[in-house]
């Protein structure tokens, strides 16, 4: 079970490092030509969101592998699926209903972190 919440861990971070990396390196035209979502939101917000990205992935993953407050790293899965939840909100208002599947998948990957460190496996 430990190598699966550790699979899930590394899988959960890589894709929001390469999601919030892009929201915060990247031309706001150049998002908003891409994903169309991003003109609902300040190029400010979209930078915000990015970063709670960004440092949701760090989290997931550095406190449980160095084991300096392991307790962050179902806070920051947590963080992350509520991240998914508003993301999810944004989709069904703009009538998105693709991309709710990748959503709804990266944050059930997300609780089953929360459910494996804090109960399965804890740290």
């Amino acid at each position: 079970m430990n190598t699966a919440i550790w699979v899930v861990q590394i899988l959960l971070a890589l894709a929001f490092v390469g999601a919030g990396l892009s929201k915060l390196l990247q031309p706001y035209e150049r998002l908003a030509a891409r994903m169309a979502y991003v003109n609902d939101f300040t190029p400010g917000a979209v930078r915000a969101i990015g970063s709670w990205e960004v440092l949701g992935a760090i989290g997931v993953v550095l406190p449980a592998w160095t084991g300096i407050l392991p307790w962050l790293t179902p806070l920051a899965a947590g963080g992350l699926a509520l991240n998914m939840a508003g993301a999810m909100a944004t989709h069904l208002r703009r009538r998105e209903y693709p991309a709710i599947v990748a959503n709804l998948v990266l944050m059930g990957l997300a609780v089953f972190v929360v459910y494996g460190r804090l109960v399965a496996m804890p740290l």
